[in-house]
This record gives C-alpha cells, sequence and structure tokens, in this order.
C-alpha cells in the first residue's frame, strides 16, 4: 500500500483514497451522500452546520465528516442511529426558526433544507419561542435576500470573499440576533455589491434569490439549455432556464469548462434582452425626419448604396464596423469579412475584444 493512499471502510464499503482527503469526499466517491449545508469543494471548510455528522468507530463523538480526514483502517457509519437522531434534531432546530412558507418559497424543489427535512421526517418543529422579524432587502435590481430564511451556513460569506474577493457579505451581531449582511448593516444597494450572483449560487434555502424569477417559475418547471455567454470573450458557461419556449432565467453550471458556477453581472442577470420588446423586428429606413419600417430588399439596398457613396469620395478607412457579443461567431465573421473585403478597411472593432 503505497504512503499516500489511505483504505477504510463506510457503510460496509471498503474504499482507497488519497491521504488527506475527508470522509465526506471519500463517502461521495463511491456514492454515498452525506447531507450538507455549509461544505462547498470550492471553498475553505469551516465545519459549522454539522449536518454531516458521522459515527467513527472508537471515536467518541460525531465527528463532522467535512472537515475529519480519513485514517488508515477507519470504519465509519454514515446513518447510524445517533448520527439520523443528530441529524434530526438539527433540522428542527432549524426549522424552529424558519418561515414555513414552503408552498410559495422560490426555492421550493431546490432547498436543502426541505429536502433534509423531508429525508429524515420532521414534519414540524418541536420547540417554541422567538422567531426572527428581519425586514427582507429588495435594494438590488437583481438579487432579493431575506434574513429571515438564512440558516448561517455561512457560504455566501466565503464565495463573496475567497472567490470574488469582494467581501461585502459578513456575519453580525451575536446569538439569536446573529445574521449575514453587508457592513453596518446596510442593504445591497449602499454596499459594494456588484451583483456577480455568486452568492445565490451557492444558498442551499431561500435567503438568496434572483429577483426576476421570484414568482415566475419553479425549479421543475424549467428546461435547462447549456450554453456560452455572448458578452464577453471569456466563453463563460451557465444554463438557460427555459419555460414554455421563453428564457426565465440563467443558472449557474457547476460543470461549466471556463468559470464553473460564477459568473459576472451580465452573464447572470442580462438575459432580458431576449425578450424585450423594445428589439427590433423590421429594418427601418429614416424618411422625411422619421423612421418608417422597410422590407430588407429595400434597406439592404439602401445600406450598400450609402457605402458605395461613402468609399468613392472618401476613400475605405472613411468606413468602420462596430460588431456585436450578442451574435453569433459566424456572423461576426461575416462582418470581419464585409468590413476588411468589402470596404477595404480594417477599422473593425467588437465590444467583447480582450
Amino acid at each position: 500500500m503505497s504512503d499516500n493512499l489511505v483504505t477504510l471502510t463506510i457503510d460496509s464499503q471498503q474504499v482507497t483514497v488519497p491521504a488527506g482527503t475527508t470522509v465526506l469526499e471519500a463517502a461521495a466517491s463511491i456514492g454515498i451522500d452525506i447531507p450538507t449545508f455549509c461544505h462547498d469543494p470550492e471553498l475553505t471548510k469551516p465545519g459549522a452546520c454539522r449536518i454531516c455528522v458521522v459515527e467513527i468507530e472508537g471515536v467518541r463523538n460525531l465527528p463532522a465528516s467535512c472537515v475529519t480526514a480519513v485514517a488508515e483502517g477507519m470504519v465509519v457509519h454514515t446513518e447510524a442511529p445517533t448520527v439520523v437522531e443528530t441529524r434530526k434534531t438539527i433540522i428542527d432546530l432549524l426549522l424552529a426558526n424558519h418561515p414555513e412558507d414552503c408552498l410559495t418559497c422560490q426555492k421550493s424543489g431546490d432547498c436543502k433544507l426541505s429536502e433534509y427535512a423531508y429525508r429524515y421526517g420532521v414534519r414540524k418543529p418541536s420547540f417554541e419561542g422567538e422567531r426572527h422579524d428581519f425586514p427582507i432587502d429588495d435594494s438590488s435590481p437583481v438579487i432579493l435576500r431575506d434574513n429571515n430564511k438564512c440558516i448561517l451556513c455561512g457560504k455566501c460569506v466565503r464565495v463573496c470573499e475567497e472567490i470574488q474577493g469582494r467581501s461585502i457579505l459578513d456575519f453580525a451581531y451575536r446569538g439569536f440576533n446573529t445574521k449575514v449582511t453587508p457592513a453596518l448593516d446596510t442593504d445591497f444597494a449602499q454596499s459594494a455589491c456588484v451583483s456577480c450572483g455568486s452568492c445565490v449560487a451557492v444558498c442551499p434555502v431561500g435567503a438568496l434569490v434572483e429577483k426576476n424569477m421570484v414568482g415566475v417559475v419553479r425549479p421543475w418547471e424549467v428546461k435547462k439549455v447549456k450554453t456560452t455567454c455572448p458578452y464577453c470573450g471569456c466563453g463563460c458557461n451557465f444554463d438557460l432556464n427555459v419555460k414554455d419556449g421563453k428564457v426565465v432565467g440563467v443558472t449557474s453550471n457547476p460543470a461549466s469548462e471556463v468559470n464553473g458556477r460564477h459568473l459576472c453581472v451580465k452573464g447572470r442577470f442580462g438575459y432580458d434582452f431576449i425578450h424585450s420588446p423594445k428589439r427590433l423586428t423590421n429594418p427601418l429606413i429614416r424618411k422625411n425626419g422619421e423612421l418608417v419600417e422597410a422590407t430588407w430588399d429595400e434597406a439592404l439596398g439602401y445600406v450598400a448604396r450609402k457605402f458605395s457613396e461613402i468609399k468613392e469620395n472618401h476613400g475605405s478607412d472613411a468606413l468602420a464596423s462596430l460588431s456585436s457579443a450578442r451574435c453569433t461567431n459566424e456572423e461576426n465573421y461575416l462582418m470581419s469579412k464585409l468590413t476588411r473585403a468589402a470596404f477595404g478597411t480594417n477599422n473593425i472593432d467588437h465590444c467583447a475584444r480582450l
């Protein structure tokens, strides 16, 4: 056995993994799903939510599997009675201070808390007491923040700091009053948030959701179509969420080769132009000071004549073209060919040029 490999047993299955692998990762490698709220493979491991606890023979307590490294000969039970009871208690405590609006919650069908409550049969909270009544932050044009649904997993805090390098969000106050908020407990609009939406992508519950999708579509109603962002030359991928033939949103795709789940504000939220009523569907020509609809033959003939006149009177370099990231690669190639071959100039630029 190599010094760099460790063999252990998880739920009666033997697995060999590299040294330093966590129990959570080792279990996942053989198809065993250990629930977790705060864990994310791209972020640091705080071991905070404790829903991923497991039973390890010879260990007195129930360690969190996301921060426990494997050891040679370790025997792990992921669904032992004590483990199940602990997870049920954690879920129970979270539900004790969580809005009971699953029927109308935008995250319904894609919520980890709801999923685990169903998985472990926690139907309603056992504990009564004061509940949070935080104001909903709808100041952002693209993100809706409801701290009443926050389970304090901290993933939004870490992705903002560790991936985006912005550090907009952090924990504030203590005890029952603890919340995740921008500096000085302001709203998103008053913070330095750039609306990249990474916090939305990692939130396991309905505390952070895309504003424009609220009340428009349920997660199970959409068909997801993987595509490439048109806004710049980075080539980021994401999933278009399509309902009834209409794009209703964009969600991250962890399998994206270039960007993973992370997008800029344009990539994640700048899709509204697709179905905008302001988009031109017919060519327009200015006649007598007003733009009027024309046929394609009329419009193309008019433009060709004007280009020819400018080239003849002022030379090729009097012409220039600006292409668009919202066009296909093939369309942009044709624009380049038109400019260089027909116009006879290299005066061409593109909004996505790096």
